[in-house]
């Protein structure tokens, strides 16, 4: 099993994310870590679900830019 900095390596994070980014987001609660099984963007300060509009509520600690491919 891969540990939280080998998790957080692959996962960009650093700063703020360009407005209307699509990303996959690294989420962490208190059992480890885990990516989010959906696309993100980055709309008004917050990170959004692209499937139902929804804030994401979980603990962002990394993200990294979908290629445009891949939305």
């Amino acid at each position: 099993m891969a540990t939280r900095a080998q998790r957080l390596a692959e996962f960009n994070g650093a700063g703020v994310p360009p407005e209307d980014l699509f990303a996959e987001l690294l989420c962490e609660d208190k059992s480890g870590t885990y990516q989010l099984p959906f696309t993100c963007r980055w709309r008004a300060g917050a990170w959004e679900n692209c499937e139902t509009g929804d804030m994401v509520e979980a603990t962002v600690i990394g993200w990294r830019q979908l290629s445009t491919l891949a939305r």
